[in-house]
């Protein structure tokens, strides 16, 4: 059923939204240097390596394993980013992921590999199905929540699972996509970052 659901929704999405992929793919191209397309290796289902996919939001030479912008100022960021991020439309190429089956329109998100070594046996759950594009933690807080919080809600997830949990969080994940909530920290400021970074 969730595999069917995947499919179900994925696939007009992918036709609905070509023209808004074309868009975005070349004001990305246009306004920085560098590639439209972000690929990265993450954790999927029982710890399987998979390419990420999403659209470029940071300037070329960022660390790619660095922290991720925790606020709209971040220097880093590219002004389409920017914009693109406020509106989780750089995660659109993850539509790609679901088409392929390496991860599902719901579940906890996909997390560098090499973080799974730093979490517990009960964390390790989150490996027992494929990440998401949106899930638990996302509706609960996203950027507000610590590592930890959003670790404690992934397993959540993973244990009480359900098509009418997945309907719940695909409502709730339209409603914030439109309200931009909990996009960065809000306690997080510019001068906060530039201190962080010693500039």
């Amino acid at each position: 059923m969730k595999r069917l659901l995947d499919l179900v929704l994925s696939l007009p999405a992918v036709v609905i939204l070509l023209p808004v992929f074309v868009v975005i793919f070349v004001a990305v191209k246009l306004t920085s240097r560098g590639p439209a397309i972000f690929k990265q290796e993450r954790a999927g289902k029982d710890g399987r390596a998979f390419i990420f996919y999403k659209f470029r939001t940071m300037k070329v030479g960022i660390d790619p394993f660095g922290p991720s912008p925790k606020s709209g100022d971040d220097p880093r960021l590219t002004r389409v980013g920017k914009f693109l991020r406020e509106y989780s439309l750089d995660e659109l190429p993850q539509v790609f992921n679901v088409l392929k089956g390496d991860m599902g329109i719901i579940g906890p998100r996909p997390l560098y590999i090499s973080q799974m070594a730093e979490w517990d046996d009960r964390q390790k759950k989150r490996l027992l199905v494929k990440p998401g594009l949106t899930g638990l933690a996302q509706i609960s807080g996203r950027a507000e929540l610590t590592r930890e919080e959003k670790l404690q809600l992934d397993v959540e997830y993973v244990e009480t699972a359900c098509l009418w949990l997945d309907m719940k969080i695909i409502f709730a994940t339209i409603a914030q996509v439109f309200r931009r909530k909990n996009i960065y920290e809000k306690r997080y400021s510019q001068s906060e970052y530039t201190r962080g970074q010693g500039k």
